[in-house]
């Protein structure tokens, strides 16, 4: 008996993936699917093209990258409906997806020269007869394994960063989204031509396991936590280096002198944007003490507006399917344990479609808030005060964003969740923000992009020493003298043992 194919599950056919749009089964693309020899071959050629590109210096990869920032804004529409066709993003979602992604290549490509050129370093007492130098060599190939959820935001923010820091880079497009990681590649190769600076290989898990294995000289990850032990583990047998952008399950913390529609309005936007599949979306609500009644109802009012379906709608469909029985769980759990549906529930898994769903009174042992659920649900749990939401935020091993509405203490708080990063009187910010780094702390990951700490994960710092001048206090040689180790310790007590 024929299995039938359910629309979004990536299927190969002929030796080639095939993409289908999750809502109606519309074909997005169709891509070669790579062998372990392929991938190889890929990295091969990368590692070939890698010389020249870094041979361009700061000043004509800039350039290039700029011609590619331009042709993506140029072609944004194009883009977007690519996005929306094959992983069902309404495609104002998508716009805005692809608007920050355009934001960091042209911050990546402008800051390189300053953050990661060659620069002198001061020296210190014991060597002062030597100057130091300090400068960032690219690492080669990158190989860079991304998302379905945000295919061009997320792997930009590796893929722009690495080639602005002089790497070639090989792109493992999620399986899910295989024409939008094509599509990208395809637009660099458009403005520079001349070598495969950037180029992709297609396929499911074993193909990202592959690039792991295939010699690339760091990977980058982005995906679930229990993927993310996968790439490390395989990225171990050569010691290769891995940044893991993984899951969330983030909090916002609702303070007593919080804008309530302001924040109502964030939480609707950071926990349902894309379906809610977004690995820094909000999942999880804290509200004060006299404030949650009226947060809560703010929250519906807005919630319960949003249109769900194919297109022209608030909130698509979820992209991959097996997410939807996760969903189902989480509620399922909520609703048993206790927990309240104020909007939607029980029924909200309407395959391929989850409407939006607003649990409270949720305990804090079930799923639907110790796990990430990757759907429109938010949980708003009551706490005494920002002492106790700050406890709870912190419990779980997750630490990638987090959110805080409040006026006198709202800063303060920010600064206590244990996470990478956090927004204050907003939610979801700091992505866009090219300035910043972006990452997680613990079941969430490490390393960074964007920002300057991002330009920097992708390239190796060098120290260089030069002799300038003969070493008054003789101390790395044999030829140091006991009138040399006195006046050694002489000078050390004078400036630092007081």
């Amino acid at each position: 008996m024929t299995a039938v194919h359910v629309p979004g599950t990536p299927l190969i056919e002929d030796g080639r993936l095939l993409s289908t749009n999750p809502a109606t089964g519309v074909e997005a693309g169709r891509l070669p699917v790579a062998s372990p020899a392929d991938v190889e071959a890929a990295v091969a050629r990368a590692r070939s093209a890698s010389g020249w590109w870094a041979g361009l210096d700061v000043a004509g990869r800039r350039e290039r990258l700029l011609r590619w920032r331009a042709r993506l804004a140029s072609r944004i529409e194009e883009l977007a409906e690519l996005v929306h066709v094959e992983g069902g993003k309404p495609v104002a979602e998508a716009v805005v997806e692809v608007v920050t992604a355009v934001e960091h290549v042209d911050w990546a490509a402008r800051n390189a020269k300053r953050v990661l050129g060659p620069r002198r370093v001061r020296s210190r007492l014991m060597l002062a007869e030597f100057a130091a130098h300090l400068e960032y060599q690219p690492y080669g190939v990158i190989g860079v394994i991304g998302p379905w959820n945000y295919p061009v935001f997320t792997p930009i923010g590796s893929i722009a960063y690495a080639l602005a820091a002089g790497n070639a880079v090989v792109l493992k497009p999620s399986e899910y989204t295989p024409a939008v990681g094509q599509w990208l590649v395809d637009s660099f190769a458009e403005v520079v031509h001349e070598e495969p600076v950037f180029t992709a290989v297609h396929g499911l898990g074993d193909v990202g396991a592959a690039l792991c294995r295939s010699g690339v000289d760091k990977v980058a990850f982005t995906g679930s936590t229990a993927t993310g032990r996968k790439v490390m583990a395989a990225c171990a047998e050569s010691l290769t280096p891995v940044l893991i952008e993984a899951g969330g399950k983030d909090a916002m913390i609702v303070d007593t002198d919080a804008n309530l529609d302001a924040a109502a309005e964030a939480a609707v936007w950071g926990g349902l944007t894309n379906a809610g599949q977004t690995c820094i979306g909000i999942e999880r609500v804290y509200a004060v003490e006299g404030v949650f009644d009226g947060f809560v109802d703010r929250v519906v009012q807005r919630a319960e507006r949003l249109t769900v379906g194919a297109d022209g709608t608030d909130i698509g469909p979820i992209t991959m399917p097996s997410q939807l029985e996760v969903i189902r769980r989480h509620i399922d759990d909520a609703l048993a344990r206790g927990g309240r549906a104020v909007l939607g529930g029980a029924d909200a898994v309407q395959p391929p479609y989850v409407q939006p769903t607003v649990l409270v009174d949720v305990p804090e042992d079930s799923v639907a808030v110790r796990e990430e659920t990757f759907g429109p649900t938010l949980t708003i749990n009551r706490v005494r005060d920002v002492d106790e939401a700050v406890a709870r935020t912190n419990a779980l091993r997750y630490g990638l964003g987090g959110s805080v509405f409040g006026r006198r203490r709202a800063m303060a708080v920010a600064q206590r969740l244990r996470s990478g990063m956090a927004s204050v009187n907003s939610a979801l910010t700091f992505a866009g923000m090219s300035t910043l780094p972006f990452g997680g702390v613990g079941n969430s990951g490490f390393g960074r992009i964007h920002g300057a700490d991002g330009l920097r994960e992708f390239a190796r710092p060098k120290a260089i020493t030069r002799r300038r001048a003969r070493s008054l206090l003789p101390a790395t040689t044999f030829d140091r003298t006991d009138a040399d180790v006195a006046r050694l310790v002489k000078l050390v007590k004078l400036f630092y043992g007081r």
